[in-house]
């Protein structure tokens, strides 16, 4: 495990904020040693065709061009001019990208990018992150959430519901007792340590691995939902999911008023200060059914690999999590991209069976990733020099992304470790002499390929495994 340190305190000392967070936004730009740097939430990553035009006009026209992605399936644009606010502010409220100037920086929506795709878990969650979006922005109370707080909606493959949400809704069969799509017919799966099970794939003759189409089997009722909320969790009807979700937000700022210490997130809670989720539901007018305290563990799956997916749909990685404009438009055409939590985009209706395959070379051949067995899949970075001032090193000059599997691997310009992954990772960080500490073993910048490989390689059972969204990483 990575030597890093906590990025909240335990629960008996918990923290005293005393000011609102001061996370960037569309409308907040945030002033960095490069320029404005601008925060887009978008709700489950999705962007329409025009949308992802507007966004590339942007980061050309008044930014550096390129499109950082975050972990949270949102957009950056960076080096922009002090006095483009208003301009750039006009673009995206033309492209649909700015529905509510005062909610835009609680917008924070991950939800399973191949959720409908590929029949591997419910298809109610996309419209679930949908019409919770529409929930928040109409509720003016909602706007006093942090720009931190996080909803997770999870299609029932695990793959996003490890990510440390404040409020995980998790997509079941009715009737089913696990959050994981029970008795439905996958692809072969192979069983970690911790119980989860991840896609094999196929061996080629070259004895590498390629992504292979999968015969989905759909859902064929509409799924129930689970509630997690500090450690607790709730069933609740599909229908009723993204009300009983915003519920949960309103009890959390509820409990945080009561505690008094300015918590932006839920695990920033002191004890005893648990948000009365049930009674706001019961107030909301919405049916909960407690699930037993040993059945409210959140499952936790690998994430989406990169390559072809469901019938007509791709994924790709962006590398080091930024896109340049002529590759975010390179995206197109589609029917909708949608951003996904490890720095990607799901091309949806990105071509036919038969043609994915030159629609990946092509992306390929603009520097996407295309491939899980890239060993730049699962490798990220923070700004790092010229555009942080906090930053020891250029650390995206500096990435090496050793092995083509095992662990992610993060490179962070100082001990913040800005943007760094949920779970388990292979830390790497700058250091004031110029060269690196990987997982706290001193490491020359010369070396780091090698060290880094070793890294990826070893304890990668232990890369996901169960938790309580109190106990996952930031």
């Amino acid at each position: 495990m990575p030597p890093t340190p906590p990025s909240t305190p335990a629960r008996d000392e918990a923290r005293i904020r005393d000011r609102g967070d001061a996370c960037p936004g569309a409308l907040r730009l945030h002033a960095a040693d490069d320029g404005g740097l601008a925060r887009l939430r978008l709700p489950a990553g999705r962007l329409t065709a025009h949308q992802v035009e507007a966004l590339a006009v942007a980061a050309e026209t008044l930014g550096d061009g390129r499109i950082s992605l975050t972990s949270r399936g949102n957009a950056e644009l960076r080096g922009l001019a002090e006095e483009c606010g208003a301009e750039l502010a006009a673009l995206l409220a033309e492209a649909g990208l700015l529905p509510s100037p005062t909610h835009e920086r609680v917008r924070n929506i991950v939800a399973s990018p191949a959720a409908g795709l590929d029949g591997l878990g419910g298809p109610e969650v996309q419209l679930w992150a949908h019409e919770l979006d529409a929930l928040l922005c109409a509720e003016p109370w909602a706007a006093a959430l942090s720009g931190r707080f996080l909803f997770v909606l999870d299609d029932g493959r695990a793959d996003v519901a490890g990510l440390g949400g404040d409020v995980t809704l998790v997509a079941v069969r009715p009737g089913a007792g696990q959050e994981t799509t029970a008795g439905q017919e996958t692809p072969t799966r192979q069983e970690t340590t911790a119980g989860q099970e991840t896609p094999t794939r196929q061996e080629t003759t070259a004895g590498q691995e390629t992504p292979t189409r999968q015969e989905p089997t759909a859902w064929q009722e509409p799924a129930a939902g689970r509630l997690y909320v500090g450690g607790r969790a709730w069933l609740v009807a599909g229908a009723d999911a993204p009300r009983a979700a915003l519920a949960a937000a309103g009890a959390f700022l509820d409990a945080a008023r009561t505690a008094g210490n300015g918590a932006w997130r839920v695990r920033e809670l002191p004890e005893g200060s648990t948000p009365d989720v049930a009674g706001a539901l019961d107030r909301a007018g919405i049916a909960a059914e407690p699930v037993p305290p040993a059945e409210s563990l959140l499952v936790h799956a690998p994430p989406l690999a990169p390559g072809p997916l469901g019938a007509a749909s791709l994924h790709v990685l962006a590398p080091l999590g930024r896109l340049t404009a002529a590759q975010l438009r390179a995206l197109l055409p589609a029917e909708e991209v949608r951003l996904t939590p490890w720095r990607g985009a799901v091309v949806v209706g990105a071509a036919p069976g038969h043609q994915d395959h030159a629609r990946l070379a092509a992306l390929d051949s603009l520097g996407l990733i295309t491939r899980p067995d890239s060993p730049w899949a699962g490798v990220s970075a923070c700004t790092g020099r010229p555009g942080c001032a906090k930053s020891l090193a250029d650390v995206r000059a500096d990435a090496a992304p050793g092995s083509a599997r095992g662990l992610p691997v993060h490179y962070s310009g100082c001990e913040r470790r800005c943007g760094h992954p949920h779970g388990t990772w292979v830390d790497v960080v700058a250091t004031a002499d110029g060269a690196y500490l990987v997982d706290g073993a001193p490491t020359p910048r010369t070396a780091l390929h090698d060290a880094v490989t070793t890294a990826r390689n070893g304890a990668i059972a232990r890369a996901t495994t169960p938790s309580t969204p109190a106990e996952t990483t930031r």
